[in-house]
């Protein structure tokens, strides 16, 4: 069994709808009042070179929940800032915490880390990848749909971690997904080719978010710049304007469409007011389903990851 979660591509979808099942009995746990201790004793580091309001919160939430403990640690309180290198961070953090959840830029740092530490590393956020963020959207989706299977999705806007997230969600559980992105802005090519190599259904990208809307199911939205890319949000804001999710955008949607974003949202951007607070906006059940889903994560890799 794979020892940390850098990736979605790395797991297989039973192992993956195991998450998801338990994530959902985990909600249905807190909501009936019922909190289980069975990271009681265990000890997460939370090692953030990224700034973060739900991704911070939802972890800690989710551990406390378990009965464990949290050590949030940002880059500047660490030796990461410093230059110590990371198969040292890797091998000290093994010796005192039981999982190391990481929110960096590249995603070499996680994997380095995962190659030196003896411990579940989790990939909260890298430039490449969002996996963590993806399972709480899954989540949400069999939610509201009843199943993952043959959903049509669609992704509007940056090739960015999220999209590469979303493509290799749609290769491991099987539902078509359409990518509409400006020219200059599509999803890494590699994760692209290999999801399809392992797909059955089509993985498509176009250049109009109206033909990729047509039908869809599940309406995925994103910021425009992403963390680090602030010095290019004027210059993708005159890139991206067809591309926002409007009224009108969303009336080519399937009626019963859903419509999603991991938040933060830039209102009159990416997507409009009117949409993020209408009826077919599940936005703050994704918000809430991370704190979820990331309890289930860490339950699963600390519990399991050492007899791996």
């Amino acid at each position: 069994m794979n020892n940390h979660l850098l990736a979605l591509g790395d797991f297989s979808r039973e192992t993956l709808r195991s998450l998801i099942d338990r994530a959902l009995a985990l909600k249905a746990d807190r909501k009936r009042g019922l909190r289980n201790q069975t990271l009681a004793g265990r000890t997460i580091c939370l090692l953030f070179e990224k700034p973060s309001t739900r991704t911070r919160v939802s972890f800690e939430s989710g551990m406390y929940g378990l009965g464990g403990q949290v050590i949030f640690m940002s880059a500047k309180e660490s030796q990461l800032g410093r230059g110590e290198p990371l198969k040292d961070t890797a091998r000290v953090l093994s010796r005192y915490v039981d999982a190391i959840v990481v929110r960096t830029f590249g995603q070499n740092v996680v994997e380095e880390l995962a190659r030196y530490a003896t411990v579940p590393v989790i990939n909260a956020l890298t430039d490449l990848y969002h996996p963590c963020q993806v399972l709480s959207d899954l989540m949400t989706v069999l939610e509201v749909k009843g199943t993952l299977d043959g959903v049509k999705t669609v992704w509007i806007g940056d090739g960015n971690n999220m999209a590469n997230s979303w493509i290799e969600a749609a290769s491991v559980f099987g539902f078509p997904l359409t990518l509409a992105c400006p020219a200059g802005f599509d999803p890494n090519e590699a994760i692209l080719a290999k999801a399809r190599a392992r797909g059955t259904l089509p993985i498509s990208i176009v250049r109009d978010p109206a033909e990729a809307i047509r039908g869809a199911e599940v309406v995925n939205v994103d910021v425009w710049a992403s963390m680090g890319q602030e010095a290019e949000q004027e210059q993708r804001i005159g890139l991206f304007r067809q591309y926002q999710l409007d009224a009108a955008l969303l009336a080519k949607a399937d009626r019963n469409a859903v419509v999603m974003h991991c938040l933060p949202a830039h209102r009159g951007e990416e997507v409009t007011e009117e949409v993020l607070e209408g009826p077919q906006s599940v936005i703050f059940d994704q918000a809430e389903n991370k704190m979820h889903i990331h309890a289930a994560i860490l339950e699963h890799f600390i519990l399991k990851g050492r007899a791996a």
